[in-house]
């Protein structure tokens, strides 16, 4: 299972960046996990439309869906010069698909989601998970055939569904939008330490930190979230690559 880093930011993209954005590469199939802010022209740097399979959103905040109507267009052109073959499938919290509201339903097929469910792409074995957020917000697992297992926390604020749902993952992309003195600052978000706690409890293999505050200095994220958890902790970075 090959993870890019497409976009890691929170809020709004800086400059040339992105907001949240993860390519999943796994047994021949492509998903994208969420589509911020500038997500989609840093894509192609990694896939090209005409391949992507699925595309996850977690939740229908802007800074993890923002491109995704550009997406649809995308599609249907492609489709329509015949440089893609197949609708591109969208996949949704079945709580939120009023929100989503796409003009080409033949290009773009819609999938309700929920938690406790569970569904393949390829194969790749997709489980969901409800996290605590201002809005329905879900965490995603993904497993490949081989057993190898990358969890995606979305938006969440601390909660035993995450820990529970993270147990042994061989990666924890995990969301750590706030520095321990902000703790408390906003429900539905975590600050580094918490996301620190939730993957030593949960005994992940190594933790990737991402959607990110915009001051500060990052580094103190790691520090943090090291206090907690022994394993290997990285800030995520446009263009990241993971391989597990």
């Amino acid at each position: 299972m090959d993870i890019t880093v497409i976009g890691c930011w929170g809020a709004y993209p800086e400059k040339n960046e992105a907001t949240s954005g993860y390519l999943v590469e796994c047994e021949g199939s492509r998903i994208l996990l969420d589509c911020g802010s500038g997500v989609l022209s840093r894509l192609q740097n990694h896939c090209a439309l005409e391949e992507l399979d699925a595309l996850v959103l977690t939740h229908m905040h802007a800074d993890h869906m923002a491109d995704v109507y550009s997406l649809e267009f995308a599609i249907l052109i492609l489709m329509q010069i015949g440089k893609r073959s197949k609708p591109l499938d969208v996949y949704v919290n079945e709580v939120e698909l009023g929100s989503l509201a796409f003009e080409y339903p033949d290009y773009v097929r819609v999938h309700p989601i929920r938690a406790g469910e569970e569904l393949t792409i390829g194969q790749v074995r997709l489980q969901f998970s409800e996290t605590v957020h201002e809005i329905p917000c879900l965490a995603v697992k993904l497993t490949a055939r081989d057993g190898k297992t990358l969890v995606y926390s979305g938006d969440t604020g601390y909660c035993q569904a995450m820990i529970d749902f993270s147990r042994s993952a061989d990666v924890l992309l995990i969301e750590s939008s706030f520095y321990d003195f902000q703790a408390g600052r906003m429900n539905g978000h975590l600050t580094a330490g918490e996301a620190g706690k939730i993957a030593a409890l949960a005994g992940v293999g190594q933790t990737i930190l991402t959607h990110f505050p915009h001051y500060g200095d990052l580094n103190q994220l790691v520090m943090e979230a090291s206090r907690h958890y022994t394993g290997q902790v990285r800030l995520a970075f446009c263009d990241m690559q993971i391989n597990i």
